[in-house]
């Protein structure tokens, strides 16, 4: 049974340490920001811990999610806060299989399955590759890279598949993070990416040079805006697919980052109206696109679940040797089902 506490808001269950907390928007708090009036009100939340929990989708509003913490409420608004139980600000290690490509004392290069977050965040506290690489490393990954990302010198999204390379001691972390900051232009850093994208651009290469930041509405979001962080992206078109009706539906591109942004490429796309086939976030407005694939290939995309981009090329300077280093990948099953069915639509 609920009961109202001191503090005006509502406790719930509070089953091994999880608690359900709940707000009625006062008149006096009508049209205030979401985040704003969650600080106001529960005082033993701090404020970075309340965006955390909203951009993780644990408040909602008359019963809806909201991710967005500027979002205005209204008088009378029932707010519901679903707080996680607390846990260990050390992550701690698990046995979780990974897939590596290349390890010595140094550095630790792995092709990061899809499905994998990279380092613990609300709600993906545990089961990360952090997690994971905290039981394969053991104590050389302490202190380096901060606790809840130790080792990490960047990242790719939860669903993006492929190359990651991370440090294993100082030495390492500060010569991969030099090395990511200049992103080639001086040294020997590549990324390559293949990306499946909707229809096919009008030239057989070009690059994206467009500056990307927070959207200004949906905070869970990238988008090219002014006054962002620089952001270039290299493409160029590998092969492309026709659609059943014969016309040209889709394109593999290979894509070679110059700055690392989070989401860049699926940004970029996007911006340049060619948003990666599968991309739910950047690409909603394709999706009535898949009704010119041919039934293979649609079957293929539903089941990608997920945007069809893989990081297939990572080269680098040894951190400790010097010498240059340069591994690829090929596409993981998924995306090579995709590409299957795309080219027998020929």
């Amino acid at each position: 049974m609920e009961q109202d506490s001191p503090s005006g808001q509502t406790l719930g269950s509070q089953a091994l340490g999880a608690q359900t907390l709940a707000v009625t928007v006062a008149g006096d708090e009508g049209s205030a920001r979401l985040d704003r009036v969650l600080a106001l009100r529960l005082a033993e939340l701090s404020r970075s811990r309340l965006k955390a929990l909203i951009l993780a989708g644990q408040v909602t509003v008359k019963g809806l999610p909201i991710r967005d913490p500027a979002y205005h409420v209204t008088s009378g608004d029932t707010i519901t806060i679903d707080v996680p139980e607390a846990v260990a600000a050390e992550p701690k290690g698990e046995d979780i299989a990974l897939d590596i490509v290349y390890e010595d004392d140094d550095l630790i290069v792995i092709d990061k399955p899809s499905g994998l977050v990279v380092h613990p965040a609300a709600g993906h506290e545990t089961g990360t590759l952090v997690n994971a690489l905290i039981a394969h490393c053991g104590a050389s990954l302490s202190g380096i890279g901060g606790v809840k990302r130790p080792g990490i010198v960047h990242r790719l999204d939860k669903d993006t598949t492929g190359l990651m390379v991370v440090a294993k001691n100082d030495r390492a972390h500060q010569s991969l993070s030099a090395q990511f900051a200049d992103h080639g232009r001086t040294g020997a850093m590549r990324r390559g990416y293949i990306a499946f994208a909707w229809e096919v651009p009008g030239r057989a290469r070009g690059t994206v040079d467009a500056p990307i930041d927070r959207h200004p509405y949906a905070r869970e979001k990238m988008a090219v805006r002014e006054g962002g962080r620089e952001a270039i992206t290299h493409w160029e078109i590998q092969e492309a697919f026709n659609g059943r009706d014969g016309k040209p539906v889709a394109a593999l591109l290979a894509c070679q980052l110059e700055t690392g942004r989070t989401h860049q490429i699926r940004v970029h796309l996007a911006h340049i109206g060619h948003p990666l086939m599968g991309d739910s976030v950047y690409g909603p407005h394709f999706k009535t696109k898949a009704s010119h694939l041919g039934p293979e290939s649609q079957a293929a995309l539903d089941a990608l679940g997920r945007q069809a981009l893989h990081a297939y090329l990572l080269a680098l300077e040894h951190p400790k040797t010097g010498e240059i280093l340069h591994w690829e990948r090929g596409l993981p099953e998924d995306l090579l089902l995709l590409q299957k069915t795309l080219r027998a639509t020929q």
